[in-house]
């Protein structure tokens, strides 16, 4: 197998031991211990490593000549004309008595040393872990002391050998399905099937090996390598830890107390452990990959097995563990049993009904394996996977309804599984497919499932309005008007109520829109569902009624946290940091986006990460933070673009267009907010009208206001079918900027501060008063320009606003005020970006580290830490961390 196919995704690692090599060529030395399971590309790394310009010594463990001492040290040498005498005979290489051990390894250390001098030294020890003891010490002996010559050392082995100990260690993790993908890709030119990936995704793990073994069927092949290393690993065993790799396979959800109680000590597990086949999370014993349960289920006896469940049975309480215990009892048969299908399928429900999705997909997936009839076994893996799909597991979801296809028959169960790849399509695929998928899942639904034909018509609005399609947003919520019936239930009443709200937003029809965001507010404020109060969310957001959305997005947050509904989670976030970013509450907004982040990334939900990186951006640039603005848009961009995302696309349209304005280039800014204008392209239509303040600011900064009237008409229009004061406040401001040198301008500005006070939006304020100031100082009015600017001073300083701030202080100068520049040196008055780096700092993190964890760039970090430097007047991250500690 090529290294280039295997090591795909691998450049970090790559880099890594590039810079260990290039230590040794400088005369610093360095060493290295790869990690990494049977399959992750440990071989294939070392052997990849450029070798140009040294010297290379290998030694490969050989698991025969594990007794064999010194076995590996002989094999290194063997090349090397001229080892001393005493060496050649304490490494078998000539006949002689062996010398102490302490010498033997100073030797081997002198050696490599000299050798090095006459040309670099690479030392390659390949599986270390087969190697024989004191060939294995005596080369770390050496590893530990390269520091000042041309010399590394490179070992690769599975994980968990202690006399590696000290040694700096590259572990090898699974690769993203990124990488993941991209060799599939490679491997098979014509395309897999969408089913067939996200199986050999799902199984492989992101193990290199088996992904390019699982490539061509999904299976592994008889002859196959990572199979023959398994199976070994296994029959290799004691017969105790045989008998536990045999309870962890029949039973996925295996407690240490189950373990303990079938009377294995703690060395099974640690020898099962140290075998690679087992892992320990928490109070669970588990196979350590799906590919491992996957192969040893097919490599074990079926009597094994067998036995196996029957210890289980006797083992688990039925009362506590009802699914658990009757899949055991059903195992221990040769036959299919139906009766024991409808059990386990009674109990999915119960596990179910209490929120334990996890559980209760087990138990539909174990009850579709003894179903007989094809539509049963389908029933139980829909609902298998759908209970995946809430708690925010989209391959494995997709997997459950891949095995379910084949069995599908009727509409129902056919719309149920398009319901459910609807839904994990919202979240990662393009909006457009989801769309097309739902709509066909609502028909499919609507005579048998009514309330999830009438879910699959909102998702189905959802991804139209993500996409920015508004026609097609529309076109759903009249085929939604068309199916309303008198007394409605609350739950269908609200869904109802709000697709119709918010197509009237969409048309622009603020006032019509109103009332039936109202009632789904009024809804969702009683009804206690998650979904339920995303929708209130959304229409209380859209309403303008920022800290109702935010507290509605809050609930919804919880109520999937509680439920375990999990999947809706970072959903609930983009409201959450949405209505926060509307009440002027960035801190809150940037940690919700934050959290956003990582919740849909390790949910499968590539969708909403665009949307919370977008918010990041947005955010950064409101507060006159052109650079981490401009870094955030371009994580996000390649997403947006391959998956037609209008939403976030209007967001990083709107944040370059402030960018512009922040590096005072109006035109450009104006140029950008027009296309939104005039609908070019896929534009959110709900996000295009909140852009309009910014619309004049740009208009009226290159002198061309006409060209805003109509925006800001528009954008009038919407902020007084609201009523939301913090929208009024901006179209004050707008009619201000465009009043000019007009007396009415005074009258806006000043009801602008009113609103902005009333709704509480300090950023919003401070900019007003800015403008105000500026204003008011033209007009020769400086000592009441000079009350505004220093209430928006105060603010800008605490939101780090350092754009706003810089400009604020030149209008205090121009309008004939002093100001101390210097501020307050103490933690407590950290801005909340400030006090995140420093904590990350004193915790040990690099720069590049907290760049990454916060979205920034990490010459962003570099600025920030010399003003915290700055501020608590210390000189180093060790002064910065004693302080914090």
């Amino acid at each position: 197998m090529a290294a280039e196919v295997v090591l795909r995704g691998r450049d970090r690692e790559r880099a890594i031991v590039q810079e260990v090599l290039d230590a040794a060529r400088d005369g610093r030395g360095s060493a290295l211990v790869i990690t990494g399971g049977v399959g992750a590309g440990k071989s294939s790394l070392l052997r990849s490593a450029p070798t140009t310009g040294f010297r290379v010594l290998t030694a490969n463990g050989v698991p025969a000549e594990s007794a064999l001492e010194p076995a590996g040290l002989h094999q290194l040498l063997q090349p090397v004309a001229d080892v001393p005498e005493s060496l050649r005979q304490a490494t078998g290489l000539a006949a002689g008595t062996p010398s102490s051990t302490f010498t033997l390894y100073a030797e081997v250390h002198r050696l490599l040393a000299e050798l090095a001098t006459e040309k670099p030294v690479l030392v390659l020890v390949d599986d270390a872990g087969s190697l024989d003891r004191p060939s294995l010490e005596a080369l770390a002996f050496v590893a530990r002391r390269v520091t000042g010559h041309r010399l590394a050392v490179l070992f690769a082995m599975e994980p968990g050998r202690d006399l590696l100990a000290g040694l700096p260690v590259l572990p090898l993790g699974p690769l993203d399905d990124a990488a993941a993908m991209e060799l599939l890709s490679d491997l098979n030119p014509l395309g897999l099937s969408e089913d067939l990936a996200e199986q050999v995704l799902h199984l492989a793990g992101g193990n290199p090996v088996a992904l390019t073994e699982l490539a061509k069927t999904g299976e592994m092949p008889p002859d196959s390598a990572l199979r023959a290393r398994l199976r070994a690993s296994f029959l290799a065993l004691s017969p105790d830890a045989r008998r536990l790799t045999l309870l962890a396979i029949a039973d996925e959800d295996l407690e240490v107390e189950s373990v303990i109680r079938a009377h294995l000590d703690g060395e099974a597990l640690e020898e099962a452990r140290t075998s690679g086949l087992l892992v320990l999370r928490g109070q669970h014993v588990e196979l350590s990959t799906h590919l491992t349960r996957s192969v040893l289920r097919t490599e074990v006896r079926s009597a094994e097995l067998r036995q196996a469940h029957a210890l289980l049975a006797t083992l688990l309480d039925p009362d506590q563990h009802p699914s658990r215990w009757l899949w055991h009892r059903a195992a221990m048969s040769h036959d299919l049993v139906e009766s024991r299908a409808v059990e386990l399928g009674a109990a999915a429900a119960e596990a179910r009904r209490t929120g334990d999705y996890l559980a209760a997909s087990l138990a539909s997936q174990r009850a579709a394996s003894l179903a007989v009839s094809p539509q049963a076994k389908a029933a139980h893996l829909i609902a298998a996977a759908a209970d995946q799909w809430s708690t925010g597991r989209p391959r494995q979801s997709r997997v459950i309804l891949g095995e379910a296809a084949v069995h599908l028959r009727g509409s129902e169960l056919q719309g149920l599984a398009d319901f459910v790849r609807g839904g994990i399509e919202l979240g990662d695929s393009v909006p457009g497919t989801a769309v097309r998928r739902l709509l066909k899942a609502s028909d499919e639904l609507l005579d048998s499932q009514r309330t999830a034909a009438v879910t699959a018509l909102v998702y189905a609005a959802e991804a139209a309005s993500i996409a920015g399609d508004q026609a097609g947003h529309g076109t759903i919520a009249a085929r939604a008007a068309g199916l309303r019936q008198p007394n409605e239930p609350p739950v269908t009443q609200l869904m109802f109520d709000h697709l119709e709200g918010m197509a009237a937003t969409f048309a622009g029809n603020h006032l019509a829109a109103r009332p039936a965001l109202g009632r789904a507010v009024r809804l969702a404020t009683e009804l206690t569902d998650p979904r339920s109060k995303l929708w209130g969310s959304q229409a209380a957001y859209v309403l303008g009624r920022a800290g109702r959305s935010l507290e509605l997005a809050s609930q919804a947050e919880a109520a999937a946290r509680d439920t375990g509904v999990t999947s809706l989670v970072p959903w609930a976030l983009v409201y959450k940091s949405l209505a926060a970013l509307l009440l002027d509450q960035h801190s809150v907004a940037v940690d919700t986006s934050l959290e956003g982040v990582r919740e849909a990334t390790s949910m499968g939900q590539p969708n909403t990460v665009v949307d919370h990186l977008t918010i990041l951006a947005l955010t950064a640039a409101l507060q006159g933070d052109k650079t981490t603005a401009v870094h955030r848009v371009g994580l996000a961009a390649a997403d947006v673009t391959r998956r037609g995302l209008g939403r976030p696309s209007t967001f990083g349209s709107w944040t370059l267009a402030c960018v512009d304005l922040v590096d005072n280039r109006p035109a450009d800014a104006l140029n950008r907010l027009r296309l939104l204008a005039v609908d070019t392209g896929r534009v959110h239509p709900g996000i295009k009208v909140m852009t309009a303040p910014h619309f004049v600011e740009a208009a009226v900064g290159c002198g061309r206001q006409a060209t805003a009237a109509n925006v800001l008409r528009q954008f009038e229009g919407w902020a007084t079918g609201t009523g939301s004061p913090a929208r009024l406040a901006l179209a004050h401001r707008s009619h201000a900027l465009l009043a000019g040198a007009d007396p009415a301008a005074d009258e806006h500005f000043r009801e602008a501060i009113r609103l902005h006070r009333a709704g509480g939006t300090a950023m919003e304020l401070a900019k007003t008063e800015l403008f105000y100031g500026h204003r008011l100082r033209r007009d020769r009015r400086p000592k009441l320009a000079r009350e505004h600017l220093r209430d928006a001073l105060r603010i800008f300083q605490q939101y780090e606003s350092e754009h706003f701030v810089n400009l604020v202080r030149a209008e205090l100068r121009a309008s004939g005020d002093t100001i101390e520049p210097s501020r307050t040196k103490a933690v407590a008055e950290l801005t909340p970006q400030q006090s995140q780096i420093a904590q990350l700092v004193s915790q040990g993190a690099t720069n590049r580290e907290i760049a990454a964890q916060l979205f920034i760039s990490h010459r962003t970090v570099e600025h920030h830490l010399r003003n915290i430097f700055a501020r608590l007047e210390v000189r180093s991250r060790v002064e910065l961390s004693r302080l914090l500690g």
